[in-house]
């Protein structure tokens, strides 16, 4: 199995290691210290090593901070896991909702006398820091940089990966990676940059054409590089875990070199200030441009063949779901737990060679589990799939041709009405995303609440986006393409997106529905201004959505005609690829409503 059902962290667990750690504050003479959900690459998710967050506090969400004073210890969580904190950390933590409150708001109603609060800066973006320090600038209170203090007290913290680098196909990477390499340097030469830094290990993987496994379900190895104006590659890498060529243009450092090597660039740096380490960004002072990781839009505009590879990819992934839901709905209510569902979809995905890993810890929440947005089950949480739940599954896998993600919320036994007419609005908010138009140069922003509407019409609406990007065989979630409030990257061809409204009602169930996406050029329609470019979706993601959940009155005929032409779809796709027991559910799973 990929996934494991162990507990990794215990709310009791948590205070002996914040005594630890205060102990060790006292020693220093701080009056707080900040421990972040992040390691020195500043991306979303962290090796082992770096999950300080999780071994100090038991909360184990993929985003979050602490902020440890002498008295009180806050654990800052968005809206995705203000159920989850409220299980996994002990009452000597207060969870505090973010970014509703500040780290700063938060520090000035603790410390009104002042304080010195000690962070790591490698463990710390830039902007980070800089807007904490203009926010506290009529206060006493100091951000200090200092040595991580929780590795002081963390006396079993495993090693730093250290697995093996493999070569990307150039038949799944569509481009060369010199190619890459001479373009990106020419839009650095054209911004009047001498080098790039680039810190993002998926952005690394994508410009040299390697991937690795440092991170759990992430094909990723941790480095960093510059890339230089004039074509050449620094790459800052333990050598040990490359035995593939990696042309000419690339020299390789050990990673303790790299602080030295940015020390010594000169002219003007281009730089992501949204995500550098501060510790980087002491060393280049004024040579900062911040114009992005040249590698973000680039990778996240996918060519010709990462797109067929993906496109191929979600068949070969739907045929393992569907073939599990055959399974699942043949089952009684009552029989079956949680982790038995991962496990039968886990065993499925793996019939498929090309499988490299899941993409995530499957999510398999029935009844009041399904409402924990990001719910890992463990061998304390299983539960049975009892009659009247809907059961969440949310998984995906890493194939060599493609990542996925899909989410179907399923009937349990006979479900109640108010589960039904909310399931509906989801999908109907679903289903106006995934036939929405709109002109190029829109963002997330702007189009995201078309997912929402149908739900705010109820007064309902959900705490986590409409949509992250997602990568080719590389991360699940992707920057900087969003359908999110906060998103201003206007959305271009060949990005690939999650299309994925849900509602929550804590303690009692929860419903997710997900498709991939691609963005691609619309075609012109009657009557429509000849000069105004649009955009719009291409479905990747070939599962049925569940009819026994559907309250088929609160559907206009535009959103049947859809489901019904999805349905039609995705039996013509993948039926001839399962087997006869899975045919024939399919055939009943898609019939017209």
């Amino acid at each position: 199995m990929f996934q494991s059902f162990e507990v990794t962290a215990r709310p009791e667990q948590g205070p002996p290691r914040l005594a630890a750690l205060r102990g060790v504050m006292a020693r220093e003479g701080l009056d707080g210290f900040l421990i972040p959900r992040a390691d020195a690459h500043q991306g979303e998710y962290v090796a082992p090593r770096d999950e300080r967050l999780a071994w100090l506090t038991g909360f184990t969400g993929s985003a979050g901070f602490c902020a440890v004073l002498t008295d009180v210890a806050g654990v800052f969580v968005d809206g995705r896991y203000r159920t989850q904190v409220k299980a996994q950390v002990a009452t000597e933590f207060t969870p505090v909702p973010w970014p509703e409150i500040s780290l700063s708001t938060w520090l000035n109603e603790q410390l009104p006398d002042g304080g010195k609060i000690g962070f790591d800066p490698w463990l710390h973006a830039a902007s980070q820091i800089t807007s904490a320090q203009k926010d506290l600038a009529d206060s006493s209170i100091q951000l200090v940089r200092c040595e991580n203090l929780v590795d002081r007290v963390w006396e079993d913290q495993p090693a730093p990966p250290m697995n093996p680098v493999k070569s990307h196909p150039i038949e799944f990477a569509g481009e060369t990676a010199d190619s890459k390499i001479s373009r990106l340097a020419e839009g650095l030469r054209e911004a009047g940059c001498s080098a790039a830094v680039i810190t993002l290990p998926d952005s690394i993987m994508w410009l040299l054409n390697i991937r690795g496994s440092d991170i759990g379900y992430n094909p990723v190895a941790h480095g960093f590089a510059i890339l230089h104006a004039d074509g050449r590659i620094d790459l800052f890498m333990a050598k040990e875990k490359l035995t593939v060529n990696l042309g000419n243009q690339v020299s390789l450092y050990e990673p303790e070199s790299f602080l030295d090597a940015v020390a010594a660039l000169e002219g003007k740096v281009q730089v992501d200030l949204g995500i550098l380490p501060q510790a980087v960004a002491d060393v280049l002072s004024g040579r900062m441009v911040d114009g992005g990781d040249p590698c973000a839009l680039p990778k996240a505009c996918k060519n010709q063949a990462e797109i067929a590879g993906s496109a191929e990819a979600h068949l070969r992934d739907a045929v393992a779901v569907v073939e599990t839901l055959c399974w699942l709905d043949a089952q009684a209510p009552g029989t079956l737990t949680e982790t038995r569902v991962v496990t039968r979809l886990e065993e499925n995905r793996r019939k498929d060679n090309a499988l490299q890993d899941i993409s995530f810890d499957t999510i398999a929440g029935t009844g009041p589990n399904g409402a924990i947005m990001h719910y890992r089950v463990t061998e304390e949480t299983d539960s049975i799939l009892e009659d009247g739940h809907i059961l969440v599954l949310d998984s995906g896998g890493q194939y060599l041709d493609g990542t996925t993600d899909i989410t179907r919320t399923i009937a349990i036994g006979d479900v109640g009405d108010e589960e039904k007419a909310c399931f509906t609005r989801v999908l109907k908010g679903m289903i106006n995303m995934s036939m929405l138009r709109w002109p190029v140069g829109l963002a997330g922003r702007d189009i995201e609440g078309v997912a929402r509407a149908p739900l705010w019409a109820a007064g309902q609406d959900f705490n986590h986006g409409v949509g992250h990007g997602v990568g080719a065989y590389l991360s699940v979630h992707e920057g900087p393409q969003r359908l999110s409030k906060t998103s201003h990257v206007p959305l271009q061809p060949g990005m690939i997106l999650s299309n994925e409204p849900g509602y929550y009602r804590e303690g009692a169930f929860g419903i997710r529905i997900e498709n991939l996406v691609v963005v691609q050029e619309a075609p012109a329609l009657p009557g429509g201004d000849d000069e105004r470019a649009m955009l719009n979706w291409r479905t990747l993601t070939s599962v049925p959505i569940d009819r026994r959940l559907i309250v088929v009155e609160m559907l206009t005929s535009a959103e049947r005609d859809w489901l019904n032409n999805y349905h039609r779809d995705v039996t013509e796709k993948i039926r001839p690829r399962l087997g006869d027991d899975a045919q024939l559910w399919l055939d009943a799973a898609t019939a017209p409503i």
